[in-house]
């Protein structure tokens, strides 16, 4: 049976928002009933108060979001991008908390929201961890991402995936060994976001920037920069990474497990080695470690 799923490739989401334009075009304004009732568009007016010209902004909906994720500390700084529809959850927290079916899970794993028995249910949006469900003020009913269930239905493919110039998203059957969404899973280590939600997702991503460790070596004679100085990081269990400073003395390690206390050394031929213990917890810049030099 099929079991429709997405592996989002984070490593070249470009932060475009084609994806959200794109839903906003096939769903503000227009009903898919009974999959969806028209998601509602952006509001902008003037404040109805007395003696008062102030204008207000009421946000639309953003079915899949586009999110910017900041990591690190000056100078060494990474943005990276992702988009976040519904995770389309095998056990979906806002069924659970929906009264009179207003939400279902379809055979082939789409968790939809009925835009007529959810009226009034505002309990369903707060119960997504995720914060994928949006209230619509007009027709009384919480609404998100249906995965384009009218456009699977008709033999189509969701609009975001259609649209994307990066061709970040793979979609398709997840049962079947032999689809596109499969083999991505298998050739990857994609990984759902926040797996402590317990909630089995059915989208998972790839190219999520992990934590990571980075500095300066600076030459302790001279206001300059070492480069090509050999960087070696060992965790408590002897595991250890080696990199060399570019032209700017900079070094980065990736994918490093947080609570954990690294030995860093740095080492270069005409200087002494250096060594320091970095705990890290979260994206760490140890600034600019200076290397003396031995005079040999």
């Amino acid at each position: 049976m099929t079991r429709y799923g997405m592996v989002i490739d984070a490593a070249h989401c470009i932060g475009c928002c084609t994806c959200m334009v794109t839903c906003k075009d096939e769903f503000v304004g227009n009903d898919y009933l009974p999959y969806s009732a028209a998601q509602p568009n952006a509001d902008y007016g003037y404040a109805l108060q007395p003696y008062s010209s102030s204008t207000f902004y009421k946000p639309g909906h953003t079915w899949i979001k586009n999110i910017e994720v900041v990591k690190g500390t000056f100078p060494h700084v990474k943005t990276q991008f992702h988009s976040e529809p519904c995770m389309q959850c095998v056990n979906p927290p806002c069924k659970a908390a929906a009264t009179g079916g207003a939400v279902s899970v379809r055979p082939d794993g789409i968790v939809l929201i009925d835009p007529v028995k959810s009226v009034g249910q505002q309990q369903i949006v707060s119960a997504c961890p995720y914060g994928r469900i949006y209230w619509n003020d007009a027709l009384n009913i919480p609404q998100k991402c249906t995965f384009c269930a009218h456009l699977l239905d008709q033999g189509q493919a969701p609009r975001c995936v259609e649209a994307c110039p990066m061709s970040v998203y793979t979609f398709g059957d997840l049962d079947d060994p032999k689809s596109a969404v499969s083999q991505k899973l298998a050739a990857s280590e994609a990984q759902p976001l926040h797996p402590e939600y317990v909630t089995q997702p059915k989208v998972y991503y790839i190219g999520l920037r992990s934590t990571f460790l980075s500095g300066t070596v600076g030459d302790g004679s001279a206001a300059a920069y070492v480069e090509g100085a050999t960087v070696t990081l060992k965790d408590p269990a002897g595991q250890t990474w080696t990199t060399l400073t570019d032209n700017y003395g900079d070094f980065e390690f990736g994918g490093l497990k947080t609570k954990v206390m690294y030995t860093l050394t740095i080492s270069k031929s005409k200087y002494f080695t250096a060594t320091r213990l970095v705990y890290v917890n979260t994206d760490t810049d140890i600034g600019e470690m200076k290397l003396v030099p031995s005079g040999v």
